[in-house]
């Protein structure tokens, strides 16, 4: 439904209907920080899951100099959902205050769409001060997070990291390819030259494809 007045987004955060409340929160999207922030607040502790989930990630939209310690502070949720969420919008905010916090996170939480969030979130700060700890991803025995260190590394454009990265190029997994041949786009090298030229090979349309763009961004 449209929404003429805050007013009106005010009595949906209210309703008693999670669906409701919901649609109210994307309906804030289209309005401006200093009045949509405010009221993001007040159902970060929702009852529904869904509408917290989203709650979080509308701190990454209507950004405020309160988003990065509420997200920090949404860390220690005792819901991993939460704690995903959170961790995923702190590298929407581009703070590189958050990079510590990320990196404690990868090391400590339990939960594996925690810790993947957190790999994606330190790719978005463009920061080589991650570059251990990617290393480390690579090792994960999940394969979503070895594919969001292979992305987080293209990233932020560290070419150290070929060495770790292009072992990947015969990897089983197929997603884990395209990451890896979408990652060697930005890793400028006679490595990846040679290694995208492999991939325009693979087995699978989608690779082939990446690795054929990715070869585009080589060209001088």
């Amino acid at each position: 439904m449209p929404y003429s007045s805050l007013q009106q987004i005010t009595q949906q955060l209210n309703s008693q209907e999670s669906r409701d409340r919901l649609l109210a929160l994307l309906a804030l999207r289209d309005w401006p920080t200093a009045e949509a922030f405010p009221l993001i607040k007040q159902v970060l502790n929702d009852s529904s899951m869904s509408v917290r989930t989203m709650a979080i990630r509308s701190l990454a939209i209507h950004t405020t100099p309160e988003s990065l310690p509420l997200l920090l502070q949404l860390l220690a949720d005792s819901e991993y959902e939460v704690r995903a969420g959170a961790a995923g919008a702190l590298g929407c905010l581009g703070d590189h205050r958050a990079l510590q916090p990320l990196m404690q996170v990868f090391h400590e939480d339990t939960h594996w769409l925690v810790r993947f969030s957190a790999v994606v979130s330190l790719g978005n700060l463009h920061d080589p001060q991650a570059k251990d700890l990617l290393i480390t991803a690579l090792t994960s025995p999940e394969a979503l997070i070895q594919q969001a260190a292979i992305a987080a590394f293209g990233e932020i454009g560290v070419i150290e990291s070929l060495d770790v990265l292009l072992p990947f190029i015969d990897s089983e997994d197929w997603l884990t390819r395209l990451n890896l041949a979408q990652a060697l786009g930005n890793l400028p090298s006679y490595k990846s030259i040679s290694a995208l030229k492999y991939l325009t090979k693979d087995d699978h349309p989608q690779v082939c494809e990446a690795a054929t763009r990715a070869l585009e961004q080589h060209q001088p």
